[in-house]
């Protein structure tokens, strides 16, 4: 289907003047940014015509986390290509940079205070709750560890330490029951924010969002936007608590990072081989910060806070 056809069907692209290829991310979708004559940019993306009703729910969701107060996308159209077998979408642009570019020409301050308007934000998101048919979380968290867990000792991989991990998930496993059942982003770490004018703009890619323990969101913190900023991720979680972080927290957060480490290493096993050994560096600096989680408070943290 060529652009003429296309226009047909996407009439907003009939006032596009560029169209530019968005090559970044793990998404199977194609995106672009367009462009229109008005000056106004939209983000275009298409996808496999069976995801259409998540596509659907994702948009709806946006613009109920929009009302919650939620810097993000605006919704602006979908519908499908029956041709090309594929659901195309239109979101709003969200000016700016991708947060994990730039924060080295920031300073730690500036780090921190996106930080902490992240984490608002992410608050904002987790007001919204799951719907009643959702399976409580703790059956869904434990079921996926487990899954994990026992693909993990049945490859050939071996991380050092694993054992002293798993028994520590094992140990403290009951504190995830009863945990609350809301909106999560799944994906919300420095890749996925943006920043204009040294400050927070909002948060992008909703594709895997998740209900759930809101706490589940911070484990990007440990895995990704520690590395580039631990003045940043200090600031998201002082920012999403006031200042006053729950006496539970610490356990929750190390709890679900030691999960993650069984996870990260079968999903790169499965879909991202080549970067195996950059994975295993940040998997065991994610062991050492926390003792291989003799300490629930990551090193880091104290650096930034104390």
């Amino acid at each position: 289907m060529n652009k003429t056809d296309l226009m047909q069907h996407i009439p907003l692209l009939k006032e596009a003047v560029s169209i530019d290829h968005i090559d970044k991310g793990y998404s199977r979708d194609e995106k672009w940014v367009m462009t229109t004559v008005s000056g106004e940019k939209y983000v275009l993306r298409f996808t496999d015509q069976d995801q259409y009703d998540k596509i659907k729910m994702q948009l709806e969701l946006l613009s109920e986390l929009r009302r919650h107060g939620v810097q993000c996308a605006d919704p602006v159209n979908i519908g499908v290509l029956e041709a090309k077998q594929q659901v195309y979408y239109i979101l709003s642009f969200i000016e700016g940079q991708e947060a994990k570019e730039i924060m080295s020409e920031l300073t730690e301050e500036q780090q921190y205070a996106i930080g902490v308007s992240a984490g608002q934000d992410l608050r904002n998101m987790h007001k919204y709750p799951a719907p009643s048919h959702i399976e409580p979380w703790e059956d869904r968290v434990i079921k996926k560890h487990h899954r994990y867990l026992a693909a993990y000792r049945e490859s050939s991989f071996s991380l050092e330490g694993d054992e002293k991990v798993a028994q520590f998930i094992a140990k403290h496993i009951d504190i995830v029951k009863g945990r609350p059942n809301q909106f999560q982003h799944d994906d919300f770490h420095l890749g996925n924010i943006i920043v204009n004018n040294d400050k927070y703009a909002g948060v992008i890619d909703f594709n895997n969002f998740d209900w759930g323990d809101p706490i589940h969101d911070f484990y990007k913190v440990a895995l990704f936007s520690r590395e580039t900023s631990e003045a940043f991720s200090a600031g998201q979680i002082n920012g999403y608590f006031d200042g006053n972080i729950p006496d539970d927290f610490w356990l929750l957060y190390s709890v679900y990072v030691a999960m993650s480490i069984f996870s990260s290493i079968m999903w790169v096993i499965k879909f991202d081989p080549g970067q195996m050994d950059e994975m295993i560096e940040r998997l065991e600096n994610v062991l050492k910060e926390h003792d291989y989680f003799n300490q629930i408070e990551p090193q880091w943290y104290a650096r930034i806070t104390r």
